[in-house]
């Protein structure tokens, strides 16, 4: 295949139709030196999503990367310099409710690992996760911390994709950086995660829902940040074989958080307590956040100022 002559970076973003995998191929694509190819099974992604009519450098194929056939047929059309890994069955309840799907994604990951290694990439940028920390044995949580004690399906699958990363840069030298998102938010989030759900409800006057007394804490990351850092590290060559935790840096009880939209949305909303999930909703999330913050170089988005421009996109009718 022949690119333009500016082309420098032939760039892999898998799972490019979600919320948090098609902002980072649009910022890659931002740089006319990127060429960006997305794949994407849009088991949860969407079309909607892909930024492909933006920007002339920038592909969507709809390709499993748990299918090798599928997925090596891209990679020896385009041979990739980079690879970043974002494709992941995601969500509480859909994880919790299809384990055996979850754990396939370790197939994905063998995937990109051995195709990566045997067509020249040079690096591979991977999406892991906070429920590697399981519930967490420190405050705030570092890096070099992760004590294993998740038995849910989805941090079983992270963890095991950061052990196929180091062990093929052991063994192979192929480059790896790992970063652990916490909760992200921002425009084009569906409605299935918490942020998205209550501003949702709130807009629409309807009940918020929370599982168990709502004491359970988040900290939540506006996407622009969530971007730009993981970016910055590309750019940087920044924290090569290593880990990042992406994440924000204020812990927000859940049912702060939905007295919080109620009040910025003016709603009439009430909330509701459900039962607590019987597994899968840890008590507490905080990470250390001194990586990111040397990557970022600004001040992160005030939770404030990162719900009031979700909510001017106005996408929340729709959602419901």
């Amino acid at each position: 295949m022949k690119y333009p002559s500016e082309i420098k970076n032939k760039i892999l973003v898998t799972g490019g139709a979600g919320f948090v995998g098609s902002a980072i191929a649009a910022k890659l694509a931002s740089n006319p030196e990127n060429y960006v190819v997305i794949v994407d099974n849009l088991l949860t992604g969407s079309l909607k999503k892909v930024p492909e009519s933006d920007f002339n450098n920038i592909r969507f194929i709809k390709c499993d990367a748990n299918d090798y056939k599928d997925i090596s047929s891209v990679f020896f059309a385009y041979t990739f310099d980079y690879v970043f890994h974002y494709a992941a069955v995601v969500g509480v309840k859909r994880t919790l409710q299809n384990p055996v799907m979850v754990l396939n994604d370790i197939t994905g990951i063998n995937n990109i690992l051995s195709l990566s290694k045997n067509t020249g990439v040079k690096r591979i940028y991977y999406s892991s996760s906070s429920e590697v920390y399981g519930e967490p044995v420190e405050f705030p949580q570092n890096e070099e911390t992760t004590p294993l004690n998740s038995r849910l399906p989805y941090a079983i699958v992270k963890n095991v994709g950061e052990a196929y990363l180091k062990s093929y840069e052991r063994e192979f030298g192929l480059e790896y950086t790992i970063f652990r998102f916490f909760n992200t938010y921002g425009p084009k989030q569906s409605k299935e995660f918490v942020i998205s759900r209550f501003l949702a409800m709130a807009l629409q006057n309807q009940d918020i829902t929370i599982y168990g007394d709502g004491s359970q804490t988040r900290t939540f990351c506006f996407i622009n940040d969530n971007v730009d850092a993981c970016v910055s590290a590309f750019y940087n060559d920044l924290y090569v074989n290593d880990v990042v935790n992406i994440g924000g840096n204020v812990e927000v009880p859940i049912l702060q958080l939905a007295k919080s939209i109620i009040k910025i949305t003016g709603s009439k909303s009430s909330v509701i307590h459900l039962p607590a999930l019987e597994e899968g909703d840890m008590t507490r999330r905080l990470p250390d956040t001194s990586k990111m913050r040397d990557l970022l170089k600004r001040d992160v988005t005030s939770f404030e100022d990162g719900l009031e421009q979700v909510i001017q996109h106005g996408q929340f009718i729709s959602l419901l």
